[in-house]
């Protein structure tokens, strides 16, 4: 992680007419990895299979804006960049009852949910289904999964029609390539935020009774 930040804070922009080497960071994050493909679903994918419907992002951006902005860690993503943003995420309204992400499959894609309440649950090996928290608006899902390539953890099921903005690994990949600072000054803020919850998960169980 600090690798990635260190290389998109000295990049710099390209010059006119000037040609440089693509990011395909996470695009080609899964390459090499035994990943049985039938479990790596991307976006575009899961989209049609939960019924997304695309939303005009102009005002989508404005909501996500309003809701960082009261973010005690994103709001240090300045408004003016989370207007650029526009250009990289998809916008969607999901209906009711519908697995965005489902534990133990591989996704390229992190969703912020805008409207609406996302449950967030997890089997345990022994069985046992924990509600481990209910998203709100304004909360990142799938991000460990966009940033370490690894298996979702757990399922994020939309308890009511949910609208969510949507970033890719080929999403991430153009800001890389484009905005650098943005993708830079993106990323340490997932991972702080990503930090912040796997502690609190980790609190809640160990104070399981055993």
């Amino acid at each position: 992680m600090k690798g990635i930040l260190e290389f998109l804070l000295n990049k710099k922009e390209p010059e006119p007419g000037a040609t440089t080497p693509d990011s395909v960071l996470f695009t080609t994050a899964f390459n090499g990895q035994d990943v049985d493909p039938s479990m790596l679903v991307p976006w575009d994918a899961r989209a049609v299979e939960v019924g997304a419907k695309r939303l005009a992002s102009s005002s989508s951006v404005k909501l996500l804006q309003n809701l960082w902005a009261k973010d005690k860690n994103m709001e240090h993503l300045e408004a003016a960049s989370i207007e650029r943003m526009e250009r990289f995420c998809q916008f969607a309204v999901v209906p009711g009852g519908r697995d965005i992400i489902r534990q133990g499959e591989y996704g390229n894609f992190m969703v912020v949910l805008l409207k609406g309440t996302i449950a967030i649950d997890r089997l345990q090996p022994w069985g046992e289904h924990l509600r481990l928290a209910e998203a709100k608006p304004g909360d990142i899902l799938g991000e460990m999964s966009l940033l370490d390539s690894g298996m979702r953890f757990s399922a994020c099921t939309t308890l009511d029609d949910c609208e969510i903005a949507v970033l890719s690994a080929e999403s991430m990949d153009d800001m890389m390539n484009t905005d650098p600072r943005l993708a830079a000054s993106l990323i340490a803020l997932l991972a702080r935020k990503l930090s912040l919850r796997l502690r609190a998960i980790s609190a809640r169980f160990s104070d399981r009774p055993n």
